[in-house]
């Protein structure tokens, strides 16, 4: 048996001491460069910090921020979490967060909780452990544990795209409610009156749940048949999931009108499915969104949707953590604070 080749140790990380090495100065002189303490009577000269920070680059060296960071308290950013990576309105939301955060030098920590709670759970507990300046969540629906995490971590809390009744601290949403019952009013207006929902097979997304309470009330109020609703699919619910729920819908309530869908996502399947089948929208069946993704603005025909400004909602919630932070750093916390963010109902082709 051939004699096996032993393998290459892993390379070193290069260190301050190596930097300061190469430079000919001391590891405190590196320091004060890479942290720009230019308002000490012992700051580096600009053309030693250049020729220090060209040794880094050379070298990859990464000042390393965690003695810093309990040191000062201040770890350079601001844990945010999103229940969906392949959703445009949550990247977009992210986009605003980023956007407000960027000027004073905050990064953000992205986690993914495919719309969990338990998964919540589980990063707000990893997050937290390495001291984020602030957090924001998306909707107001967390565990126990989740919540008493984020009330004794003494970091301001954001939560977005939602109105808790019992927020953790601040607030920047709408009512999910008030909006698919907006939806269903249009559509009334519109002249439709065998109007059905499509959304998902649980409340694991609990906005959505939010949007099918309010397309009921909004039933009963104008006085229309009873409430048709198909569940199908777990959140969030798909193209491919829309297409096959307006089918279903079809077959159960041949009479059905007009459906509103959980999602410009599944909206988008479901007009898929009826241009594949033959059956005009809207003359056959009028279909309605929410979110005002693109491919609600793009599709043929246009979907009409519910729109809310999604980098809007991030930027709002951005400026809203900066505050609260500038607050704590000045010695006092802000009271606790909603923004309300605006939708409307945006009337396209599809109704």
């Amino acid at each position: 048996m051939p004699p096996t080749k032993a393998s290459a140790p892993l390379p070193r990380p290069a260190t301050m001491a190596d930097v300061a090495a190469r430079v000919g100065v001391s590891k405190m002189t590196v320091s004060r460069a890479l942290n720009r303490s230019t308002g000490s009577e012992r700051a580096t000269s600009e053309a030693l910090r250049q020729r220090i920070l060209q040794a880094c680059e050379e070298m990859g060296y990464v000042i390393d921020q965690t003695a810093r960071t309990f040191s000062s308290k201040r770890s350079g950013f601001v844990s945010v979490l999103i229940p969906s990576l392949n959703n445009s309105n949550f990247s977009e939301t992210a986009q605003g967060i980023a956007g407000a955060l960027e000027a004073r030098g905050l990064q953000l920590l992205l986690g993914y909780t495919d719309y969990r709670v338990e998964n919540e759970e589980r990063l707000v507990r990893a997050m937290l452990a390495r001291r984020p300046e602030g957090v924001i969540l998306t909707g107001g629906a967390h565990t126990p544990a989740a919540r008493a995490m984020l009330q004794a971590a003494g970091i301001p809390v954001v939560e977005t795209w939602d109105l808790p009744a019992t927020p953790i601290e601040h607030t920047v949403g709408f009512s999910n409610a008030q909006a698919a019952a907006a939806m269903v009013r249009h559509l009334h207006g519109q002249g439709y009156r065998r109007i059905a929902f499509i959304g998902g097979t649980s409340n694991r997304d609990t906005r959505g749940a939010d949007r099918q309470r309010g397309y009921a009330e909004a039933i009963r109020e104008l006085g229309l048949p009873e409430a048709r609703v198909i569940s199908f699919g777990q959140p969030p619910i798909s193209m491919a999931q829309g297409g096959e729920a307006v089918v279903q819908l079809i077959r159960q309530w041949p009479d059905v009108d007009a459906v509103m869908c959980v999602s410009d996502l599944s909206a988008f399947g479901a007009l898929m499915e009826c241009q594949r089948r033959g059956w005009d929208v809207p003359g056959r069946i009028a279909i309605a969104g929410f979110g005002d993704f693109e491919v609600a603005r793009t599709s043929h025909p246009r979907i009409t949707t519910v729109a809310v400004d999604c980098v809007g909602i991030g930027r709002a919630a951005g400026e809203l953590l900066l505050r609260v932070i500038d607050g704590a750093r000045e010695g006092h916390r802000p009271p606790p604070e909603t923004v309300l963010i605006p939708f409307r109902v945006e009337q396209r082709e599809s109704s």
